[in-house]
């Protein structure tokens, strides 16, 4: 079994750039670089070779791994649950995520939660406009982790670098974008969706941790029903036992060796099921995911 390398999707935004990494999604569906599956794209593979993926359940492939670089801010926004997804996006998955800091400039802070002590509150201070009252902003620096269930009203600020693991959802609502100007128009909103998906009060959670989710000599940063997150290091060597149905790779700093292959910071690849130990060599930071 070798590893499952593919060409990443790169999109320019008003605000900076996004890496698609690891994704199957409709909107940035990569391609697989393997010689053996030449031609196909990610969920290509995930439909007609089931058994790379454990043959995991599920019509499609069920994360998408992103590099979020925030030269400027992003709209202050709120992302559906699966439910309220299926039900009014088309059968869209909802979009459970969270953020990896790979990098922030002194002083820069994120918008994560918001003061409005009920939904009424939160209806009233986003019809109003009062933004500086409504959100609340933290502190943010290399290293940090934050998990952002939907409902949670959240926003990456320009000097921000993060890896983002997800869902495979491309559902945003913006809340507010700072009456900035695409094109010569303002870009849309979704307010009453926004209003309707938006948790009140906010209450500030630890992400959800199992310690049964354990590949080897790595930290873990969350496990939802959706999915599982670990970072790690390779200082000369990093041994990890791939256990799971299939597993996310992603080089954040540095470079490393696996099997022969060399990949360097910015790349991105899966370890197909049964792959079975993995040795790391080299000097390099990486986030691993999984189901």
């Amino acid at each position: 079994m070798n590893p499952i390398l593919l060409k990443a999707t790169t999109k320019t935004l008003i605000w900076g750039t996004e890496q698609w990494g690891i994704s199957a999604h409709p909107n940035g569906d990569d391609q697989v670089l393997n010689e053996e599956y030449s031609g196909k794209t990610l969920s290509a593979l995930w439909k007609e070779n089931p058994e790379l993926f454990g043959n995991a359940k599920g019509d499609r492939f069920p994360l998408l791994t992103k590099i979020i670089d925030a030269h400027a801010d992003l709209s202050i926004q709120v992302h559906p649950d699966d439910e309220y997804a299926a039900k009014n996006e088309n059968g869209s998955l909802g979009k459970t995520e969270c953020w990896y800091i790979i990098d922030a400039k002194p002083g820069t802070t994120i918008v994560i939660g918001h003061n409005a002590r009920n939904k009424d509150e939160v209806k009233s201070m986003i019809e109003n406009g009062r933004w500086t009252d409504f959100i609340c902003e933290v502190p943010v620096h290399k290293g940090d982790f934050f998990f952002i269930e939907p409902g949670t009203v959240h926003a990456i600020k320009g000097g921000t670098v993060i890896l983002e693991t997800q869902q495979s959802s491309d559902i945003t609502y913006r809340v507010y974008d700072y009456d900035r100007l695409q094109d010569g128009k303002p870009r849309q909103l979704h307010v009453k969706q926004s209003i309707d998906v938006i948790n009140a009060p906010y209450v500030q959670k630890n992400p959800p941790m199992n310690e049964s989710k354990c590949i080897g000599e790595v930290k873990q940063l969350v496990s939802c029903n959706l999915f599982t997150v670990w970072h790690g290091l390779v200082n000369g060597e990093l041994e990890i036992n791939q256990n799971q149905p299939f597993l996310l790779c992603s080089v954040i700093e540095g470079s490393c060796s696996l099997d022969n292959q060399t990949f360097e910071n910015g790349d991105h690849f899966i370890l197909p099921n049964n792959y079975g130990k993995a040795v790391f060599k080299g000097d390099a930071e990486m986030i691993f995911s999984s189901i």
